[in-house]
């Protein structure tokens, strides 16, 4: 049953003490704005080191480094596709960003992992497009056997927050 796996929370994904945190990321993987600049800060300056060593990452992979100053144990970073108009790939880039970071999360053993909405800020993706394929993702991975046992989706914005709930309770719930 997946029902109880998986959570949304309206928070500040800095804070979570879990064992992993995902790092809505850019290409370079050396910090930048949102979600991305609120994780290289919290860490510190050895998240940056860690990152410069590991030679950026294609849109729609994922990379794991050390938490650093952070309450979480590791830091996975995924870069989601920037919006363009829905028919260049982006919804299999984005489902690529969830699978590719909970496979880390499996090789890792990595029990708990906190996602925030990949893509809906700068990069554009419709939220609630974008929430879809994250659970929808999320769900099929889960129901694969797997060490995780908690998947959290921290949303910065109560609308987020509100999508994601729903397409939980949509996908989720309302399914099994």
């Amino acid at each position: 049953m997946i029902t109880g796996k998986i959570n949304v929370i309206e928070g500040d994904i800095t804070q979570l003490s879990v064992d992993a945190i995902v790092n809505a990321a850019n290409t370079s993987l050396l910090g930048g704005g949102g979600v991305d600049g609120a994780i290289h800060c919290a860490a510190g300056p050895g998240l940056l080191a860690e990152c410069r060593g590991l030679n950026g990452c294609e849109t729609g992979d994922a990379k794991i480094t050390q938490g650093y100053n952070l309450p979480a144990d590791w830091v996975i970073h995924t870069v989601g596709p920037v919006w363009r108009d829905g028919n260049h790939g982006e919804d299999a880039l984005l489902a690529s960003c969830y699978y590719r970071s909970l496979e880390l999360a499996k090789q890792n053993n990595i029990r708990n992992i906190a996602f925030p909405a990949i893509s809906t800020g700068a990069y554009g993706f419709p939220p609630e497009r974008a929430a879809r394929i994250a659970v929808g993702t999320v769900k099929q991975v889960l129901a694969e056997k797997t060490t995780i046992e908690q998947v959290i989706f921290v949303c910065f914005s109560k609308q987020s927050y509100n999508h994601h709930q729903q397409t939980v309770q949509e996908i989720i719930t309302n399914k099994e």
